[in-house]
C-alpha cells in the first residue's frame, strides 16, 4: 500500500524556505500598500499620510529577504553537494 501516508511525517523544507516564505508575504503587503497609495494620485483625492508610504517600502524589504532565502538556500545545496562528492575524491 504506497498509496497510503507515512505514519512519520517528512521534513522535506529546505533551509532559507521560511526566508522565502516571509519575504513573499512582505513583499504583498508593500505590493497592495503601494497600490493604496497610487490610488489618490489617479482618483483627484487627498494623498495619504507618510505612514502609508512607509508600508509601501515594504515591498522592497520583502524582495530583499526573498533573495537572502534563495541565497541561503544555494548555499546550502552547494555545501551537501559538496559534503557528497568529498569522499570519493579522496585518493586510496
Amino acid at each position: 500500500m504506497r498509496s497510503e501516508t507515512p505514519a512519520v511525517p517528512v521534513n522535506d523544507s529546505a533551509p532559507g524556505d521560511g526566508l522565502v516564505k516571509a519575504g513573499v508575504v512582505l513583499f504583498a503587503i508593500g505590493a497592495v500598500a503601494t497600490l493604496v497609495t497610487v490610488a489618490p494620485l489617479f482618483l483627484g483625492s487627498d494623498p495619504f499620510p507618510t505612514v502609508a508610504y512607509t508600508v509601501s517600502m515594504l515591498m522592497g524589504v520583502g524582495f530583499a529577504v526573498a533573495a537572502a532565502g534563495v541565497l541561503r538556500s544555494i548555499a546550502a545545496q552547494r555545501r551537501q553537494a559538496r559534503e557528497a562528492s568529498a569522499p570519493a575524491a579522496q585518493p586510496r
